[in-house]
């Protein structure tokens, strides 16, 4: 996920008006605030919205001290490493490991004691119960109930996805939240179905788009403006819910939306690298990357060959 932390949770935590005395205790904090000051520390990468959460990467030591309420849901799993993970809630105690394929669960509004005797690498997604709720209606499923803890829970579906979502960014705006987006609704099906206390069972619709509603979404993927590819306007378009317009999208071109995006900004990529004289630099600001870097790493990915020596094989 190489993308600017989008807003200093440590420096949201220690301004005045987040200052906890001026926080009345029922307050839930926002879940990235709490964990900067639990973690001591700032995340190494985070990617948020405004409305669908925050996944977010860190690496902190020891913890021993108490996480309090917060407004999201956090679903965290381990990329690499071993370390003995213990919550305690009153007289309730849960013991686990934190290793590769499980996952941890702390549902909103929850608080608990954690003791973690040493360094840990966690990648953690915070998700707003609004999305669990919203992703439940357009499957038209029951309203989900409530998640259940979890502390160091095989799960290697969920675990295998969170780390694809931290680690599969390009450094490209419309590209990457086109991905978070995908990323945090399959996730949230996920939860809906394995981590409640009665599993919501969701059905997606059998089909592709109409015609008219494949080539409008596709005039709008094709747009030069990042503002008009989001999951949002590209469902809307189509008269479906993000949940079933990802899935006919899929069902129609053999890729999903995001797949489909990369691919027209890889074949962008090639027609300027071999049709110009504009720099790596340039072509790379044009298709919207952050940075040549990040164009470079993304063109490798799926070319093989870096941008500048793709260019040179052809003259």
């Amino acid at each position: 996920m190489n993308k600017t932390i989008l807003h200093d949770p440590l420096a949201a935590l220690f301004s005045p008006a987040a200052h906890p005395r001026d926080v009345p205790v029922p307050e839930l904090r926002p879940a990235d605030v709490e964990m900067a000051r639990v973690l001591k520390t700032a995340p190494i990468r985070m990617a948020s919205d405004p409305l669908g959460g925050a996944i977010a990467h860190w690496k902190h030591g020891a913890l021993h001290d108490v996480v309090e309420p917060m407004v999201n849901h956090v679903v965290m799993t381990y990329p690499c490493g071993v370390q003995r993970l213990e919550r305690r809630a009153g007289k309730s105690v849960a013991i686990g490991t934190a290793r590769s394929g499980v996952v941890t669960i702390i549902p909103a509004g929850s608080s608990a004691r954690w003791d973690i005797a040493g360094d840990i690498n966690v990648v953690q997604l915070y998700l707003p119960h609004t999305t669990l709720d919203r992703v439940a209606r357009e499957a038209r499923a029951a309203a989900p109930g409530d998640l259940m803890e979890r502390t160091g829970h095989p799960d290697p579906i969920t675990s295998r996805l969170l780390l694809s979502a931290a680690d599969a960014l390009d450094g490209n705006a419309a590209l990457d939240a086109l991905f978070r987006h995908q990323l945090t609704d399959l996730l949230a099906t996920r939860i809906l179905a394995a981590h409640v206390g009665s599993p919501t069972a969701i059905q997606a619709l059998i089909g592709g788009l109409s015609p008219t509603a494949l080539r409008r979404a596709i005039d709008r993927l094709r747009s030069e403006s990042d503002s008009d590819v989001s999951l949002a306007m590209l469902a809307s378009d189509a008269g479906l819910s993000r949940f079933h317009f990802c899935r006919a999208f899929k069902e129609s071109t053999g890729l999903s939306p995001h797949a489909w995006l990369r691919q027209y900004r890889l074949e962008q990529a090639m027609n300027m690298l071999r049709d110009t004289d504009d720099s790596v630099v340039s072509i790379a600001a044009a298709l919207g990357y952050a940075s040549q870097t990040a164009f470079a790493a993304a063109f490798r990915k799926l070319a093989g060959v870096t941008p500048s020596d793709w260019r040179r094989r052809l003259r």
